[in-house]
């Protein structure tokens, strides 16, 4: 089962820039977002984080370096300025070949999300947790990443894809031949990257449609977030 995780926090997060400067530093429920996946990653059995930074690098990192956490985490350098498959690309040498769980630092997940990834696999391309639960109401249908599906593989995704029959969770098992395909892209964004698989028949899907996820977006998803994790600590503190 794959102990790896790459988590993606390099990005400018312009829209929630009232709430926090930075977007990984953005607390809900108390702790920052990136403690929440790194925690969840840990809840669920992973051994490693391969965090890559970019905007924001010192606080982040100051950050990282401030706390003891429940798995070895290590950063690497991206590069906000460009498409996010340049984030994944930084994590290329540090995975050496291996498979991992990919990750968004802005979603907000239930760990059994990540757990199921991992046992999942990649499949020799990748497999990416998927939600059937269209219009939900956690989902911004402006934002949201839509996939089409036939089978259990991948044959469209995007923003605004029409017809798409699940969302995109932002959890994805990866092996080489994502790093393999964004390398081949003058601008390698991760969504044109799982597009290259798919053509293939090496994009997959897990369903995930039972598990909770957010993606912290903006002040309207930041509060729906707070609302969940209030929930859940009702739900415990019963």
């Amino acid at each position: 089962m794959i102990d790896t995780a790459v988590l993606l926090a390099a990005g400018e997060g312009s829209r929630l820039r009232t709430s926090a400067p930075y977007k990984p530093l953005c607390g809900v429920a108390g702790r920052p977002l990136i403690a929440h996946a790194l925690e969840g990653l840990a809840e669920a059995g992973f051994a490693r984080a391969i965090v890559t930074v970019s905007y924001g690098r010192e606080a982040i990192e100051a950050y990282l370096g401030s706390r003891h956490w429940p798995l070895v985490v290590e950063t690497v350098l991206a590069d906000h300025r460009e498409p996010n498959g340049v984030s994944v690309l930084a994590a290329r040498d540090a995975l050496d070949g291996g498979e991992a769980i990919l990750a968004m630092c802005d979603h907000l997940v239930s760990p059994e999300l990540y757990a199921r990834m991992a046992k999942a696999g990649a499949g020799g391309g990748l497999r990416l947790g998927i939600d059937r639960r269209l219009g939900h109401d956690w989902v911004d249908p402006e934002d949201v990443t839509c996939v089409a599906t036939e089978g259990d593989r991948i044959v469209a995704i995007g923003k605004g894809l029409e017809p798409h029959d699940c969302y995109d969770t932002g959890v994805f098992a990866i092996g080489p031949a994502l790093s393999d395909a964004l390398a081949t892209l003058a601008s390698p964004s991760l969504t044109e990257g799982v597009r290259l698989l798919a053509a293939q028949g090496l994009a997959r899907i897990v369903d995930c449609s039972d598990i909770d996820w957010i993606d912290v977006d903006d002040a309207p998803a930041l509060a729906k977030a707070e609302a969940w994790m209030a929930t859940k600590a009702d739900a415990v503190a019963a």
